[in-house]
């Protein structure tokens, strides 16, 4: 499988899915490093995966999970619904 094939059957698919976003091999790696962070992988793992010379090239990633866990936090945690 070349990448020109996996890159075109990448957007081929996301465009059939009917998400609102358009993409391709970019958007899967983005997802699937955001994921593995979210649960749990380190951020050196992840940079390695991907290829990625340097650590705040990576780190992107962890920007999306800390919004994401601020969110949850704030739609979960008791102490969100207190009133000053």
């Amino acid at each position: 499988m070349s990448s020109t094939y996996v890159g075109n059957w990448v957007t081929k698919t996301v465009k059939s899915a009917d998400i609102g976003k358009t993409g391709s091999c970019h958007l899967f790696r983005h997802s699937c490093a955001t994921r593995m962070l979210e649960n749990g992988a380190d951020i050196r793992l992840i940079q390695q995966l991907l290829g990625h010379a340097r650590l705040d090239t990576t780190q992107i990633y962890t920007e999306v999970a800390i919004r994401a866990l601020r969110e949850v936090h704030a739609r979960t945690h008791p102490s969100s619904n207190l009133q000053a």
